[in-house]
């Protein structure tokens, strides 16, 4: 099937066809024809699978009208949970939008909040936007919804993890009843699902199923390691196996620096991006990952989801997750748009518990592989797969 059964305009279809997207992925068959319908709609879908073009490319086809919009107004807002991903969301506005006479801004907290002021004067057809800098701009009355057609709340479950369901909730308040309605998640929990009521009227529903076909091709793999041998390991894997870029997750700011100055003091260059470092600074190290100047980039949780990297090989769980959602939106970072990838792990014997909680999630054990020089002291045992953490007992 092509991207042209769907029904988009000669515009669209011709910036998709120069980004290289020969045929369109299950979640946007599916949700295009629902969107462009008018219909609200509930979407479950994993990273990876082309959600952000199943909502962007119907949206930009019902906005691709003549109009002229008054200053501090907009038609479509998208909500997302953190900077980099409303950037990324931002970006992918301009460039399927590349031959359509579309306004679109990226809308965040930690930079100047005037120069957002000032391109909002105009008018903005699609506002990406974190919720608390949206907060501030209606408080500032530097926006208004009273033209707005179009709400998407995208990675949903994330938002909700991230505590901002009373700023969702006061922005919902101010919108205008006639409205569509988009709500994306990768999961669809009961949390969740009360939000999409909430949000949506009468909305379609569209789960994808954890089929052979819709699995990205990642190949996953773990090293037991003593804690205190981590760094070395990691140094190592570089070396023998010749990595020449890897995606490299770690619990703390603090540890995400001193493992960039392990990494350098043996000759390997990295850099990291977490909630300290300035906006600017983020950016720019993020522009060079994914540009290629940068092989190794070592990232909190703030790059969990929202970092779109082209043809990246591997992730590396320097630290397993707390949440085990948290480990499958981890290694949707690699194995893209058919595309094979790989998500190694580095377990040490305090890692256990959340070792059972990710390999209970995933249905199966995690293959484990060794290498000489760094056997461990603390035996990691194998997992309990019917693991069920505490807080969800």
């Amino acid at each position: 099937m092509s991207f042209s059964k769907l029904g988009l305009s000669d515009p669209i279809l011709k910036a998709v066809a120069e980004l290289g997207y020969s045929s369109p992925t299950s979640i946007q068959k599916q949700a295009i024809p629902v969107i462009l319908a008018g219909r609200d709609l509930v979407a479950a879908a994993q990273t990876g699978t082309g959600k952000t073009a199943s909502f962007l490319l119907p949206i930009l086809q019902r906005l691709d009208t003549e109009r002229k919009l008054r200053g501090k107004r907009i038609r479509a807002l998208i909500l997302t949970p953190t900077r980099e991903l409303a950037i990324q969301v931002e970006a992918n506005v301009a460039g399927y939008g590349k031959y359509l006479n579309i306004r679109s801004m990226a809308m965040y907290g930690g930079v100047d909040s005037e120069p957002q002021k000032q391109q909002l004067l105009a008018g903005v057809d699609i506002l990406v936007a974190t919720p608390g800098r949206l907060l501030d701009m209606l408080y500032q009355r530097a926006l208004y919804f009273d033209e707005l057609e179009v709400l998407v709340l995208d990675e949903a479950d994330r938002m909700l993890d991230m505590g901002f369901i009373d700023d969702i909730n006061k922005v919902i308040d101010r919108l205008p009843a006639e409205r569509q309605s988009l709500l994306f998640s990768a999961t669809l929990t009961d949390d969740v699902r009360f939000l999409a009521d909430t949000v949506n009227e009468d909305a379609v529903e569209i789960a994808l199923s954890s089929g052979a076909a819709n699995k990205p091709k990642i190949e996953q793999w773990l090293v037991t390691v003593d804690k205190d041998k981590k760094s070395a390991l990691l140094s190592h894997l570089i070396s023998h196996l010749k990595w020449d870029q890897a995606l490299i997750f770690i619990e703390k700011k603090h540890a995400a620096a001193k493992l960039v100055s392990q990494l350098e003091k043996r000759g390997i260059k990295a850099e990291a991006i977490h909630s300290g470092r300035s906006q600017a600074s983020r950016e720019r190290v993020l522009t060079e990952f994914k540009a290629g100047e940068l092989g190794f980039l070592v990232a909190t949780g703030i790059a969990t989801r929202g970092i779109d990297i082209d043809n990246l090989s591997r992730v590396i769980n320097y630290d397993l997750p707390y949440q085990s959602d948290d480990y499958i939106h981890r290694i949707g970072r690699t194995g893209r748009a058919g595309a094979s990838g790989e998500a190694v792990s580095l377990v040490s014997n305090d890692d256990f518990k959340n070792l059972c909680a990710i390999e209970s999630r995933l249905g199966h054990l995690i293959a484990r592989k060794e290498f000489e020089g760094f056997e461990v002291k603390k035996i990691v045992p194998v997992s309990i797969l019917n693991y069920v953490p505490k807080n969800r007992r």
